[in-house]
């Protein structure tokens, strides 16, 4: 009787605040229990595993912690750190994924080795966006979205196996380009700034002699406009001028006649003697001029 109520009493087991109790009745999932004092059928019948399920895990990708802080020490991956990008070039990639349990029973029953199961997810939702990406992005600008969207592949893969594990964090500790291709990288990384120079420079040209042939062609405009209108005034000038000499030809055509015969002249043969003979005229002596004076020019 003793050794039968011994045997009883090994059924009592208690989870901590931390922790659930997953039951199993002859190695199938039965319940899970909350914190507190439990009791399940003495082994063999069943049996209780405890897990915790609010402690945060961490798995490392690329490297791995031989002595945390403060002294931190820490050994290189490359194996799994050395990717391929969207452009076809090399980077090293070290990161870190934070996870913990969010359904215990999965997680025992359905994942042999959680922290390989995790790596080997990880590792793999990295490359796979690393991929879709351009090296200037994943070692500049990108960082923040590539970690959201590895985190979110990640959590889609764990799930699809029924892993029972939420990722909580996904974190990039270091990019850099490998030590064999930095050299190359450096000459890649000044050709591109030698042709941002170079387009800088153009737009700079551009911004400069665009202005500047634009005033001048509105330079030219204006003149055009100006000579236009002096020209059009000129001819409505001369339409005028021409309309009060016709009304004053009509008025006396044989005195306009010969005033426009003689402005005429005295545009043609400016500063000559002119001598006016009439056509009734006759005999040369009135041709003599007698206002020269004795010893002059003839």
């Amino acid at each position: 009787m003793v050794l039968l109520v011994m045997y009883m009493i090994t059924g009592f087991y208690t989870v901590e605040p931390k922790e659930v109790g997953v039951v199993t009745r002859f190695g199938k999932f039965l319940s899970i229990t909350g914190p507190g004092l439990h009791y399940h059928l003495p082994y063999p019948f069943e049996s209780v595993n405890i897990v915790n399920v609010t402690d945060v895990r961490r798995v490392e990708i690329g490297y791995r912690t031989i002595k945390p802080a403060p002294d931190a020490r820490y050994q290189d991956m490359p194996e799994e750190a050395l990717m391929l990008t969207g452009d076809l070039s090399i980077v090293s990639v070290e990161a870190t994924v934070l996870y913990k349990i969010k359904n215990a029973a999965d997680f025992i029953f359905k994942v042999q080795n959680p922290e390989n199961t995790v790596k080997d997810a990880a590792e793999a939702a990295l490359r796979q966006i690393v991929g879709l990406n351009t090296i200037n992005d994943i070692l500049t600008s990108e960082k923040a979205a590539i970690q959201a969207k590895t985190r979110q592949l990640l959590q889609e893969i764990l799930d699809k196996y029924e892993t029972g594990i939420m990722v909580v964090g996904f974190l990039l500790q270091d990019v850099s380009v490998p030590p064999e291709v930095e050299e190359a990288y450096r000459d890649v990384a000044s050709a591109k700034e030698d042709k941002q120079k170079k387009i800088n420079e153009a737009l700079a040209y551009k911004n400069q002699i665009i202005p500047k042939a634009r005033g001048e062609a509105a330079k030219i405009i204006n003149e055009a406009e100006a000579y236009k209108a002096a020209r059009i005034a000129q001819a409505k000038g001369d339409v005028a001028r021409f309309e009060q000499i016709l009304t004053r030809y009509k008025m006396g055509e044989d005195v306009t006649r010969i005033r426009l015969y003689l402005e005429t002249m005295e545009k043609v043969l400016p500063g000559l003697n002119k001598i006016i003979i009439p056509e009734d005229s006759a005999g040369v002596l009135k041709l003599l001029n007698l206002n020269q004076e004795k010893g002059g020019e003839k």
